[in-house]
């Protein structure tokens, strides 16, 4: 899940919990809306720390040539 699908579940989350007065037999819809912005949050936050690990810079390495086939000069 990248970070465009965390922020629609925790969009989607937020209407079902306040935006709706809908009464379904069965099934709370405000539970349901927070679990989804849970859901997102923590999506969010996992996608955030990978990201972070993936902007990590590595020092450049030193390259050491050795051409051992070139003669001496004479």
């Amino acid at each position: 899940m990248g970070l465009g699908g965390c922020i629609i579940l925790i969009a989607v989350g937020a209407i079902l919990t306040f935006a709706t007065d809908w009464d379904m037999q069965g099934v709370d819809l405000d539970l349901v809306g927070v679990i989804l912005m849970i859901v997102g949050l923590i999506g969010l936050t996992t996608f955030s720390s990978i990201a972070r690990r993936r902007r990590m810079v590595v020092p450049p390495t030193t390259v050491v040539e050795d051409d051992r086939r070139r003669e001496p000069p004479f």
